[in-house]
């Protein structure tokens, strides 16, 4: 039973704070063994880790006195003022106090294991075990063998959890800090990217969980925001969750937010009709994208569907032939995943035939204008042929008159003499 136990808070604790990377090492020393981490242990800066460690008989006379020591590895044995952690009575350095815990306080667990809370880089180095079975008096089990601990810089990040955010409808969100660790709570801050990019810090509800399978001293810090999304002042912007340590130790996630929005049909939207040709529009804006559809059109063959999209909106047109549109009844249905919207669309004429419907008869002015016009047109060109004609005719003529009075200039009295000419 112990061993589940013992596995289950190592993988927990350490699975979220630190890399023991290596394996157990067991040593043994006047009837006591002690299985400690033979090898690297990785942590980082800010959070924790944890140091596993087993000992064995499972039965003894007396409870051990546990107590951990770090110097530097160059040094065989760490002495008194190197202690950091005692399960009994020692002065330990003022750097760990209050940051150094047993994992499982219960000794009779045999378990020997510790976990370091609020690390900072200097706690890199070479970890000791001292074990004091009080078999005898001033007896003591020292074990030269180390854990070695290298605490790198923070990179983990805050895991924010969003769900799906519909426009107008109150969600929460969360933010949890990594890390699982008895320490000093995180201050967890939020901040959103409003209009122009300017940052606006908003307060969230910060609380603390206490982790099954673990001892009291492991927590899991976490902060919930409630929000009343907007989709026109929320969608695409970012949302920041910050996580601050001891020793200003800070790491931050960031997301952005989308925001889902029943679609919307404009005012704009509208129908026509002329000459028995139906022409109608419908435009819808939404998130995501929506469709149109027509349902007058389910029971047509022979009709003609545009549609256009951009970003959010969806323009959608048909023309259809109606030889009577007086119970004509068109409908536009809007639809994407968060629902669905549905509008009646009037049919008015169109303006080029509406102007003269209404006047009795005004409808023909154009054509009876286009007819006067064409007749006048044609009265002025055959008259301007018949002009041409005359003017030519009264030109030849004048042609001949001049020809018959030079023949007659040119005759000489004084021919008639020889020869008369004839009456």
């Amino acid at each position: 039973m112990f061993v589940f136990i013992w596995l289950t808070q190592l993988l927990l604790v350490g699975g979220n704070n630190a890399d023991s990377g290596a394996p157990l090492k067991r040593f043994c020393q006047d009837n006591l063994c002690i299985s400690l981490s033979d090898g690297n242990i990785t942590a980082q800066d800010g959070l924790c880790v944890v140091i596993p460690c087993s000992f064995s008989p499972a039965f003894l006379l007396f409870q051990p006195s546990i107590n951990w020591f770090k110097c530097e590895p160059s040094r065989p044995r760490c002495g008194p003022t190197d202690l950091i952690y005692s399960s009994g009575s020692g002065r330990v350095l003022p750097e760990f106090k209050g940051r150094v815990r047993q994992l499982q306080p219960d000794l009779n667990q045999k378990d020997c294991s510790i976990i370091i809370n609020d690390l900072t880089l200097s706690d890199s180095g070479s970890y000791q075990l001292r074990v004091d079975s009080r078999l005898f008096p001033g007896t003591e089990n020292t074990f030269l063998a180390r854990a070695t601990v290298s605490v790198e810089a923070l990179t983990r990040k805050p895991t924010v959890m969003i769900p799906p955010l519909t426009n107008g409808q109150q969600t929460t969100l969360s933010c949890t800090a990594p890390g699982l660790c008895s320490g000093s709570a995180p201050q967890i801050t939020w901040k959103w990217s409003g209009e122009k990019e300017n940052y606006t810090f908003i307060s969230g509800k910060n609380t603390a969980f206490e982790t099954e399978h673990l001892s009291t001293v492991s927590k899991r810090h976490s902060s919930t925001l409630t929000l009343n999304p907007s989709f026109t002042r929320h969608h695409n912007t970012e949302i920041t969750c910050r996580v601050t340590y001891k020793n200003n130790i800070t790491t931050e996630e960031t997301v952005t937010l989308k925001v889902s929005s029943y679609p919307t049909i404009l005012t704009s939207s509208k129908c026509e009709v002329w000459s028995e040709v139906l022409t109608c529009a419908c435009i819808s804006e939404g998130f995501p994208l929506p469709t149109i559809k027509w349902p007058l059109l389910e029971n047509h063959t022979q009709f003609s569907v545009l549609n256009t999209a951009a970003n959010r909106t969806i323009h959608s047109t048909f023309t259809l032939t109606v030889k009577d549109h007086s119970n004509t009844v068109v409908e536009c249905v809007s639809r994407n995943e968060v629902g669905e919207v549905k509008q009646s669309l009037a049919i008015r004429a169109s303006e080029r035939q509406e102007v003269t419907d209404q006047h009795g008869g005004k409808a023909l002015l154009p054509w009876a204008v286009a007819a006067v016009s064409l007749l006048l047109n044609v009265i002025l060109i055959v008259g301007v042929v018949i002009l041409w004609k005359k003017r030519k005719t009264v030109t030849s003529n004048q042609e001949d008159r001049t020809y018959m009075s030079l023949k007659k200039t040119e005759r000489c009295p004084e021919y008639d003499v020889i020869h008369p000419s004839p009456n």
